[in-house]
């Protein structure tokens, strides 16, 4: 669970920063100073947001794999756009939305802003916070960008790049750092129904798959994917290889997602859970990959790359509610689970003619919600809070992003022609083809 902050020290128990005669039982060897222990919990929040940051371009390749060459382009730039857009929102409003009353004396853009460390120099260090202010505050904001990526996955090849640029806009500065403020900024959820979800099953990844849901509804189906007759045509990637690549790159970015969320690395015990968390991660992640290999090859006589591939993430997302308690066995079966989620689901989505281009409804909607309910089993929760925690979120990001997404359909419009979705919106939109010689070709 992310607490922001000074609440930093009471999640570094055991450390140099309590009381000395409470410390009396532990071995010489195990005591760090304050200094210490600030450095070692300062570079577990550097390490982990630089390798969530770095999920941004495992989110781009990955996307621009599994898109037709036509769109390639467009992909890239709503992912670094996106990915932006995420960090200046954050700052100028997300933040203090996410941990309301532990952003007071900040600055930011005409006295509103959130970067908690506005008014002080960047430089400055206070042991007693336990960590970098600033180490924390970019930590949180990467977990806010990665929100945004799923959504673009899924709507990916027919929405404009200005409406979905307003519609990250929107669910990067307030809507998912109103779900944050409900668990890991110490509100309702974590304060009534001891909610719990430790790197965001729900929080991140069910927030994201909300909204994609709930766009890929309102924008609708690519032109041509089905068929009068009930017929579902397949539009297959341009590249598998760049695909597969995102894919690891994600998979190691994991590591900083779940692994950092420990929020502490100044005692043996912290180094330890970041290590089971490290080994539990993936674990979870291989059981996702070999489960769809086996389910594809059982049900269609061919192992599918795809589903590979996403069976993997969905084994990450189906983990990282909670990566700590579980048993390595606890989190195979978890992560295996999520890869059947995965196989099942992408073919009946298909059914009710909902178009998500890469998957990313089935691995990170379905998949968090089962991450999240099975805290219960291996965590310190109750189903009863999960399940609220999971329906509270479900309600307010449709509700929400509906309203977004419909105000920009019947404003501005979402959709390019249906001659500029054939053509490709790398030549619409951007003006810059990915793949020029094959594209002319």
């Amino acid at each position: 669970m992310k607490k922001p902050l000074l609440t930093g020290v009471a999640l570094i128990a055991g450390s140099a920063f309590a009381a000395q005669p409470a410390l009396a039982a532990v071995p010489d060897a195990e005591v760090v100073s304050a200094g210490t222990a600030y450095i070692f919990n300062t570079l577990l929040f550097l390490i982990g947001g630089f390798l969530v940051m770095w999920m941004a371009a495992g989110f781009a390749m990955l996307e621009a794999g599994l898109v037709r060459a036509k769109n390639t382009s467009t992909q890239c730039i709503k992912n670094i756009g996106l990915y932006s857009i995420a960090g200046l929102m954050f700052w100028v409003i997300g933040y203090s939305i996410a941990y309301p009353g532990f952003a007071e004396g900040s600055l930011g853009l005409f006295g509103i802003g959130s970067a908690p460390y506005s008014m002080q120099g960047v430089g400055e260090a206070d042991t007693g916070t336990g960590y970098s202010v600033a180490s924390d505050w970019f930590f949180q904001m990467v977990f806010c960008a990665t929100t945004a990526s799923i959504v673009s996955g899924t709507v990916a090849e027919r929405v404009k790049i200005v409406p979905f640029f307003i519609f990250v806009t929107v669910l990067t500065g307030v809507i998912y750092p109103v779900v944050v403020s409900w668990e890991w900024g110490g509100g309702y959820l974590d304060s009534v129904h001891g909610f719990s979800d430790f790197a965001g099953s729900t929080l991140v990844h069910s927030t994201g798959g909300w909204a994609a849901l709930v766009g890929a509804l309102i924008i609708g189906a690519r032109v041509g994917r089905y068929g009068a007759d009930g017929r579902v045509n397949v539009f297959p990637g341009a590249n598998i290889p760049l695909a597969t690549l995102g894919t690891f790159i994600l998979w190691l970015g994991w590591f900083g997602f779940n692994g950092a969320s420990q929020l502490a690395m100044g005692t043996v015990g912290d180094a330890s859970d970041v290590s089971k968390i490290f080994v539990n991660t993936n674990m979870a992640a291989c059981a996702g990959v070999v489960v769809a290999i086996i389910l594809t090859q059982v049900m269609y006589k061919k192992a599918d790359v795809t589903m590979a591939l996403n069976g993997a993430l969905a084994g990450l997302v189906s983990i990282t509610a909670e990566p700590l308690a579980p048993t390595v066995g606890q989190s195979i079966l978890i992560g295996g689970i999520g890869g059947v989620i995965v196989v099942l689901t992408v073919p009946m989505l298909d059914k009710f003619k909902i178009d998500d281009v890469v998957g990313a409804i089935p691995v990170h909607l379905f998949a968090g919600i089962w991450g999240t309910l099975i805290v219960a089993w291996t965590g310190d929760a109750t189903f009863l809070g999960q399940l609220v925690g999971v329906l509270l979120t479900a309600v307010w990001v449709s509700l929400a992003s509906a309203i977004v997404w419909l105000a920009l359909k019947y404003t501005i419009g979402v959709r390019p022609t249906e001659e500029e979705e054939i053509a490709g919106l790398d030549h619409a939109e951007i003006g810059v083809e990915a793949y020029p010689e094959f594209a002319r070709t």
